[in-house]
């Protein structure tokens, strides 16, 4: 702060730049967001993805002017050299290992190793996940996961990944091993599933995930296996999306049924807190949040998808 700043003004000039929001609404409905600088899923279909170009209007929403058509690509793209492009290819290879019958068992997620771009985790319905190299467009490996369906896979290292799934368990696996997983966490009610992981890549010894028809989220120590450090317990309805901040150990971005986005400073967790932990920054939506992503290239944002409204929140 200068010499010659008022601090009235300073303190409005934040206020203002932290209740920057933009909004594009689309005339279909959101399934899948992401920032420019991290990939996303994207579903093969026979149809072309109908792309708009963004126009900024005065009141500083986003809408569409015509459309154009282009085939879907087959896989999200990992980070480019120009955090500002977005490239749509044409299908190169379809990665299916299933030989046994015309169809395989559905894919609910998967992850891009970060840390060697050239392998990717997919989790199944089948009970497994698998591995692959999508550069020799091979699988590396594959693993019976869980005793029934797993619903997400999150990549903790080069080696190293995670797995939720509807038995209710949190699983690690090392590649170097693969014989073995370690349990992390069960649910506490039998049969519950796990929906949805989140892994800290700042400090990877901590995990968040989502139990289903929640409104709680469990973060977790990997190495203190089974319980909970810290429940996030103040969303009104079930939970959908979660995001770490990627600049920051200790903030993460929770979204859901109640039309909420919270973001949480667990810098705390681990020690009693009267009441349990309350959320430093909250913002309503229109309607269910159904996705959220928190942007490595430009961590001062977050983006919300609902209904059909994507919104960019200045945080």
């Amino acid at each position: 702060m200068g010499a010659n700043s008022d601090p009235t003004q300073d303190g409005s000039d934040e206020q203002q730049r932290r209740s920057e929001i933009y909004t594009y609404e689309a005339p279909w409905h959101f399934s899948s967001t992401t920032p420019t600088a991290r990939s996303a899923p994207t579903l093969t279909s026979p149809s072309n993805i109908r792309t708009p170009p963004p126009r900024l209007s005065s009141s500083l929403t986003r809408s569409a002017r015509s459309p154009t058509s282009s085939p879907p690509p087959a896989t999200s793209s990992a980070s480019g050299a120009s955090p500002t492009t977005i490239a749509a290819s044409r299908s190169k290879s379809l990665l299916n290992n299933n030989r046994t019958s015309e169809f395989c068992g559905p894919l609910t997620s998967f992850d891009w190793n970060e840390a060697e771009p050239k392998r990717i985790g997919t989790s199944s319905i089948d009970t497994t996940c698998t591995i692959w190299d999508i550069e020799r467009e091979t699988v590396d490996t594959q693993l019976i996961a869980h005793d029934k369906e797993v619903y997400d896979i999150a990549w903790g290292g080069v080696g190293v990944f995670a797995s939720v799934s509807a038995d209710g368990s949190v699983r690690v696996f090392d590649l170097r091993d693969k014989e073995h997983s370690t349990i992390i966490y069960e649910s506490s009610e039998p049969d519950t599933p796990l929906v949805r992981l989140g892994w800290n890549k700042q400090d990877p010894r901590y995990m968040a995930t989502i139990i289903m028809d929640s409104a709680k989220v469990v973060v977790l120590d990997i190495r203190f296996p089974t319980l909970p450090v810290v429940e996030l317990q103040r969303h009104q309805a079930s939970v959908n999306a979660i995001a770490w901040a990627p600049h920051s150990s200790c903030h993460i971005c929770t979204a859901g049924d109640d039309s909420q986005a919270l973001i949480w400073d667990l810098s705390s967790m681990g020690q009693p807190i009267e009441g349990g932990l309350d959320p430093i920054l909250a913002y309503t939506a229109g309607a269910e949040i159904e996705q959220l992503q928190w942007s490595s290239s430009q961590p001062d944002w977050v983006a919300i998808a609902f209904s059909t409204k994507l919104q960019i929140l200045r945080v």
